[in-house]
């Protein structure tokens, strides 16, 4: 039973006006004593004019409270309304003066203070006492009290001050009375709120009972957001997955993270339509953080709002390893085997109805396409046709329907898989299902990503297409290396029997330079073909790109700004100077055509270490350091179709006469044949990439990239001895004969390797030089050098050759010394070697 509260205390003054009270009386006073002493008729005069005076000031008063200028006082009606709230409230109410003395108490305040009487009454100051805890927050109250201010503080006193239970929390408010005629007041609010704490403090125990309950259940329990990451999992799924549940914070782990195989990716194929609730089962490996896999079954609900967006998962985990349920062993072993072949081998394995949707895929086909079949789930059931290209899906549901019917010779189909990124491929092989038993499948679908394979088939093909112009190129540019050596051997003959003043001689100067520039067409062949002679010596590239960078300004006009950005602590590289300057001209030159707006083009260097060359797209890069050298631009870009023809020779997208389309033939050559890569990365409108990389050079860091002679005076090329000239070609034999003839020298002419031999045996040993061409028919020139070292022949050899020279140096007998001669060459190069070599 409730004991009724105690009676307040009040002692707040009930405000009256004495001035008035006065004068009323005085007024009542003067007109008694007036009427008292007057005569007759006088007093009744003055009787009338008093009643007159009444008579007025009343119809005025009823005048002026008609027209709301004058309001009876209701002050003490709404006082008693307000005390009356105030002296029912449930909290202890105590109003208290300047000196803290107490003005206004209510009975509830009375009655959680437990004093018997209104002297034992005590104020919130020295009522509330009591630790340290306690006396700190009183006296912020008090303070806050003092300065007019407001406060609040919740306390814990143990024993409470009544006297009932134990201990008892209080909440206690302060703040100043406002709207009184007497200032300085303060109320204090004092609320009990021990049975909300008691209410809290039950809740709380509950459940920390039922977080218990759930941690130590024999099946692991895990709640997921829909981008998978884990926000909640109990202790017996941690203690599976071998992880300290102290330490997990949500979203620290995904789902991916707990289950092998990537099978997290099956768990978000749960679909429902808007307000539903889905349930689906999976079976699934578990890996821990260390040890062998655990099996296991999920069974994953997913709430999905009003709007068809998926909610957290509420997914129960049940370990299926061998031991943990007991009954029906053999039945369970054979559903963790085949749950863990199907979701753990890397055949893309799913069951299809009729209409392509999706029943029940692994891990691996769900790692064909991910993002396809997920934005397929707004549509409901995810569909095979989601991650097929468009153009196959005619031929996709042709094999399903022929499935359907039960057919068993379906041929495998080759389709294209849609997703971001690079183009992805994958073979098909399908297989009749039964509906009845195979949860209403009508076809299996076993799937192989065949997009590694498609690519090194179009690396190979590529690769040998470009070896095959290769060699084409590279034999076109032999016969007409000696075709153009003859003219410009010819050309000289002529032009030292001509004065410039002579009229034919510009004729001639006008054949020599058309031979030199089909010369030069003929070296950009040899560059792609990869036979081209090449003078490597130890570059830093930054140093070669600083001084290269004046020319390349030239180059781009003042329209388009070029950028070269230097990598820090660059590697060395073994190239040959000219030719990687040639490559950097002819790429800047390119990006210049593709920005007939203007632009920029920027030039990058940096080391490239073995680490980074598995992040490739090509395949074909091998592991190892390289230099990196990016030449970049924010051009029109290259088209997919004519970005895969670029490097071939001839292929050209410029207008007639403005490019022969050797350009970048000839930069592929002198960047394989250097032992680099170079690739292209570009898309239409957004510019284009081209990357070079170049093996580092791993000698004597410190040697310095040799330096350009300067050009030596004229000197005497006239000279004797016996030289065995073999050339296969009459043209050039002949000429060559002839300049070394007037120079002095006694030649022997020999048109193959077989008739050198011959020529050789005839000469005795009095043989100081052989000239000989490499490649001729019967014997090529090294096997000829090899027989007549053989026949005890010490003579010094020339080789002339239009292909490199490292192209025969492998034929030749070991620690052999030769000079080489490329072809075409002129008639002084000719006698400058020669001279050389008998030096």
């Amino acid at each position: 039973m409730k004991s009724t509260p105690a009676p307040p205390v009040d002692r707040i003054e009930r405000i009256v006006n004495p001035l008035a009270l006065a004068v009323l009386a005085l007024f009542l006073a003067v007109a008694a004593g007036a009427l008292w002493v007057a005569p007759g008729a006088t007093s009744m005069m003055i009787l009338s004019w008093m009643l007159v005076a009444l008579a007025a000031c009343g119809v005025l008063g009823l005048l002026l409270f008609s027209l709301g200028l004058l309001q009876l006082p209701t002050r003490a009606a709404r006082f008693d309304t307000t005390k009356a709230i105030a002296d029912s409230s449930p909290d202890g109410l105590l109003v208290t003066d300047q000196e803290s003395r107490i003005v206004y108490a209510n009975g509830a305040y009375r009655a959680l203070s437990g004093a018997p009487g209104n002297g034992d009454l005590r104020s919130v100051e020295r009522l509330f006492t009591g630790s340290p805890d306690v006396s700190e927050s009183v006296y912020r109250l008090s303070q806050a009290a003092k300065s007019g201010g407001r406060a609040s503080e919740e306390l814990r006193l143990a024993p409470p001050p009544n006297g009932e239970g134990d201990v008892a929390w209080y909440r206690i408010r302060v703040r100043p009375l406002e709207g009184v005629a007497r200032s300085g007041l303060t109320v204090w609010t004092v609320s009990d709120e021990t049975r909300e704490h008691s209410r809290h403090e039950t809740f709380f125990q509950d459940l920390q009972h039922a977080i218990d309950y759930l941690d130590h259940a024999p099946a692991g329990f895990f709640s997921a957001e829909p981008d998978g990451a884990i926000v909640h999992m109990n202790a017996t799924l941690a203690a599976w997955l071998d992880c300290d549940l102290a330490q997990f914070a949500p979203g620290q782990l995904k789902v991916d993270d707990i289950i092998a195989g990537q099978g997290g990716a099956m768990l978000s194929l749960v679909t429902g339509g808007p307000g539903e609730v889905t349930t689906q089962q999976f079976d699934v490996d578990l890996k821990p953080r260390r040890g062998r896999v655990v099996p296991a079954r999920i069974f994953h609900k997913v709430a999905f709002s009003s709007d068809g967006a998926p909610g957290p998962s509420r997914s129960l985990v049940i370990n299926r390893a061998p031991g943990e349920i007991k009954g029906e062993e053999d039945l369970r072993a054979a559903e963790v085997r085949f749950a863990r072949i199907f979701n753990s081998t890397p055949v893309a394995i799913a069951s299809v109805d009729a209409s392509g949707g999706l029943l029940r895929p692994n891990a691996a086909f769900v790692r064909l396409a991910p993002d396809a079949l997920k934005t397929n789930l707004a549509a409901g059931r995810p569909s095979i046709f989601a991650i097929v290209a468009e153009r196959d899906h005619a031929a996709l549901r042709a094999v399903i329907d022929a499935a359907a019917q039960g057919r068993s010779d379906i041929a495998p189909l080759d389709v294209s898989l849609e997703g971001a990124g690079a183009a992805r491929s994958a073979r098909l092989f399908v297989s009749a299902a039964d509906p009845a038993s195979d949860e209403g499948a009508n076809a299996i679908i076993f799937a192989l990503d065949t997009t590694e394979q498609r690519t090194l088939q179009e690396n190979l093909a590529q690769g040998q297409k470009m070896q095959a112009i290769g060699q084409l190129a590279g034999g076109v540019a032999h016969d007409f290396n000696n075709v153009l050596t003859a003219i410009i051997g010819y050309s000289d003959l002529l032009l030292a029997n001509h004065r410039p003043t002579d009229p034919s001689f510009q004729d001639i100067m006008q054949i020599k330079q058309n031979a030199n520039r089909a010369a030069g067409l003929v070296r950009q062949l040899l560059a792609f073909s990869r036979r081209q002679t090449l003078r490597p010596q130890t570059l830093q590239l930054n140093d070669v790109l600083s001084e290269l960078q004046m020319l390349l300004r030239r180059l781009v006009g003042e329209t388009i700004q070029l950028d070269v950005v230097h990598g820090r602590d660059l590697w060395l590289v073994k190239a040959d100077l000219n030719q990687f300057e040639q490559v950097i001209v002819n790429l800047v030159v390119n990006a210049r055509d593709a920005m007939s707006e203007g632009g920029r083009i920027t030039l990058r260097t940096r080391n490239f270490p073995a680490s980074e060359c598995g992040g490739l797209k090509e395949m074909a890069i091998a592991a190892a350091d390289y230099v990196l050298i990016e030449v970049e631009d924010n051009g029109h870009g290259i088209p997919a179709d004519v970005r895969a023809k670029i490097f071939e020779p001839f292929f050209t997208t410029k207008e007639v006469g403005k490019g022969t389309g050797l350009g970048l033939s000839m930069v592929y050559g002198i960047v394989k044949q250097t032992g680099g890569y170079i690739f292209c990365e570009s898309e239409p409108g957004a510019g284009a990439t081209f990357r070079i990389l170049l093996p580092r050079f791993i000698g004597d860091e410190s040697e310095e990239p040799v330096k350009k002679e300067a050009p030596k005076p004229a000197a005497d090329l006239t000279g004797r001895g016996a030289i065995l000239l073999v050339e296969d070609e009459e043209a050039v034999r002949a000429f060559a004969a002839r300049a070394l003839s007037s120079r002095g020298y006694t030649v022997l002419e020999a048109e193959s390797g077989v008739d050198a031999l011959r020529v050789a045996e005839e000469a005795g040993g009095a043989i100081d030089l052989i000239v000989s061409d490499v490649i001729m028919p019967e014997m090529d020139g090294p096997t000829m050098l090899t027989e007549l070292r053989r026949r005890g022949f010490t003579s010094k050899i020339v080789f002339v050759s239009g292909y490199a020279d490292d192209a025969f140096a492998r034929s030749l007998p070991e620690d052999e010394q030769f000079v080489f001669l490329p072809k075409p060459f002129t008639l002084k190069q000719l006698i400058e070697t020669v001279k050389g070599a008998m030096a």
